[in-house]
């Protein structure tokens, strides 16, 4: 009798470039094959793991947070940075301790990065700006805000591109973090939907493996990686190697460490407790 057909993982894929490394190597390695690919924005993807629309899924922190009693993250897998992130942005036309009260303009609806710009700016900075959401074009947005908040690849382009043509400060998130706290800080993790891994532990650590290794593989090849990216996007290869090789995609103690500094820095005015439970996937 014949075996009923089996479902691939149904995937989630973050379409910005701080993702590439972590996905280019699939193809390479076959893995691609066994997975039912979902590629959406890092809140759409967090919103499909947790409604059980997606298996597995890279989701943003503060929502992993939120949702860690449904959740299994896999661990030494992230995106995150010790130090500069570069993609992670406040670019604003003030000091940043003459903002209290000023327009402050979110150009993403990312909760990890909006809450750490407003940590960071209340908390190290004193200053209780107005905020605002609207479309990442910061040439638009510095018509009506002081400065703005920006992530991916527009914050790249303004960082790079837009702020020095302007005339604006650029201040990076990640790097203010580990001035603050000295810890790195951890974006996004991967994580498994607790009641999936129940039914396919097997089918949950193969696809770690698969990532663990085509994570391994983009950054042996980074070089490689950077030319195919430069072909269609607006930043050369240098640029994106050296941006590929500034992200930090571990998740280990010290990212850990990281998270949990975090969650105890905004959990009560965020939605978690402020001692969460990381839950970690186990060999």
């Amino acid at each position: 009798m014949p075996q009923p057909l089996r479902s691939r993982p149904r995937v989630g894929h973050i379409q910005f470039l701080n993702c590439l490394p972590l996905y280019w190597g699939l193809a390479r390695t076959g893995a691609l094959l066994d997975l039912d690919l979902t590629k959406d924005t890092p809140e759409k993807l967090s919103e499909r793991l947790v409604q059980g629309d997606l298996d597995i899924a890279p989701v943003t922190l503060v929502e992993f947070l939120r949702n860690a009693d449904d959740l299994v993250a896999l661990p030494d897998i992230a995106v995150g940075c010790d130090g500069p992130v570069m993609s992670c942005v406040i670019v604003s036309q003030l000091p940043l301790d003459r903002l209290d009260g000023a327009r402050v303009a979110l150009g993403s609806t990312s909760r990890t990065s909006v809450r750490l710009a407003q940590l960071l700016l209340a908390e190290r900075y004193g200053v209780t700006p107005e905020y605002y959401t609207c479309p990442p074009d910061l040439g638009a947005m510095m018509q009506e805000a002081d400065a703005a908040v920006l992530i991916g690849d527009a914050a790249l382009r303004a960082s790079l591109h837009d702020a020095p043509r302007l005339g604006l400060e650029v201040h990076d998130l990640g790097q203010m973090w580990k001035d603050w706290t000295g810890l790195p800080f951890v974006f996004a993790v991967w994580a498994a939907r607790r009641d999936y891994l129940a039914r396919e532990p097997r089918i949950v650590a193969k696809v770690h493996e698969a990532f663990l290794a085509s994570r391994d593989l983009s950054l042996e090849e980074v070089g490689k990686v950077a030319e195919q990216a430069a072909r269609w996007e607006a930043f050369d290869a240098s640029l994106l190697e050296r941006y590929f090789t500034t992200l930090d995609f571990r998740f280990g103690p010290a990212q850990l460490a990281g998270v949990e500094e975090f969650a105890r820095r905004t959990g009560p005015d965020t939605g978690y407790p402020a001692d969460v439970r990381v839950e970690l996937l186990k060999p």
